[in-house]
């Protein structure tokens, strides 16, 4: 991402913005994964999402670029990771998708 003078990643308004819209987006999920079961007489899950962070967003890209097959340092640069240590600890790669890499 472009670095701004300010020092700032995103543009909001307040610090409140940014809190905002990511309520507004956990709504609009819950709002859709409760329509997925109108109708089929099974009961929706009601801690869908009650604990999703958007920091946790950032574990599970991680994990998923290592697992298109990116090396770290291509990875590193993306997530913005200044060490090994901070990068392992946010990979969390599938032990299935790793055994299947491997044959």
């Amino acid at each position: 991402m472009p670095r701004r003078i300010d020092g700032r990643v995103f543009g909001w308004a307040t610090s409140q913005s940014f809190e905002r819209s990511w309520r507004l987006c956990l709504a609009r999920a819950r709002r859709q994964y409760e329509a997925n079961y109108a109708g089929k007489g099974v009961k929706p899950d009601p801690s869908f999402l009650s604990d999703l962070r958007f920091h946790d967003l950032r574990h599970e890209a991680t994990s998923r670029l290592f697992e298109l097959g990116l090396g770290v340092m291509e990875v590193a640069s993306m997530t913005g990771h200044k060490s090994l240590a901070m990068l392992k600890r946010y990979t969390h790669i599938e032990a299935e998708k790793l055994a299947k890499k491997l044959g």
